[in-house]
């Protein structure tokens, strides 16, 4: 009988099992839990050591630490039955987050703990373990690169008649023009610079020209940090 079993009678016999909950484990899931806390922990750590930004948001880094835990919650919770994760998906689909995210690393973070919350609701512990390791050591590595050039912006506040003098120092530096303000008192010139580690004593030389208002230097990584 069971050879003569097509393939509508293999979907009904499927429908028939929806309800059917598969057990989990007391100790599945605290270990489970315990193991995203340590995974959460460990991508807290990474993020605080490796974040580069203009300003350090400790809430989101808390928030990397319980999406770990939630969503290894939310796949044991699914992964006993079918139409419950069926459900959770639908429920899921309305979420929105209405946060901006400035830094595109930290888009990254919230995939990593997401990531490894599935893999340890999944109980494919040894992705999630080895997973992480492997990334945080990739963050780490990465962030602690350092370019030989840093890009800057240069701003200069000058009178018109100094114009020729800012262009031929200029000259002789690697520069993009990025903007230039023309009033009726002055002239506000911003340029992208390519400056070997932290050599900066070219603004001194700007700001004793004739003319010449004042000089701002600017650290540029995408984002301004003074």
């Amino acid at each position: 009988m069971e050879d003569n079993l097509n393939f509508n009678d293999i979907i009904k016999k499927s429908v028939l099992n929806l309800n059917s909950f598969t057990d989990v484990s007391l100790l599945q899931v605290l270990f489970g839990i315990g193991l995203s806390l340590g995974i959460g922990l460990f991508i807290y750590y990474v993020y605080q050591k490796c974040y580069r930004g203009v300003v350090y948001s400790h809430s989101f880094n808390v928030t990397l630490v319980l999406m770990t835990m939630i969503t290894t919650l939310i796949i044991t919770t699914i992964s006993t039955n079918i139409v419950l994760s069926l459900g959770m998906v639908g429920a899921l689909s309305i979420v929105r987050f209405r946060t901006a995210i400035k830094d595109p690393l930290d888009i990254v973070f919230m995939f990593w703990a997401i990531s490894a919350g599935i893999a340890t609701g999944a109980t494919v512990y040894s992705v999630s373990i080895i997973g992480s390791l492997v990334l945080g050591a990739t963050v780490y590595f990465l962030s602690r690169y350092k370019s030989k050039t840093t890009a800057y912006l240069l701003i200069l506040h000058y009178e018109e008649t100094a114009e020729e003098t800012v262009k031929q120092r200029l000259s002789k530096m690697a520069h993009v023009l990025k903007s230039k303000t023309v009033r009726k008192q002055d002239i506000e010139l911003t340029v992208e610079l390519k400056i070997k580690g932290d050599q900066t004593g070219f603004a001194n030389e700007f700001s004793m020209m004739n003319g010449v208002r004042d000089v701002a230097v600017v650290s540029y990584n995408g984002d301004y940090a003074p």
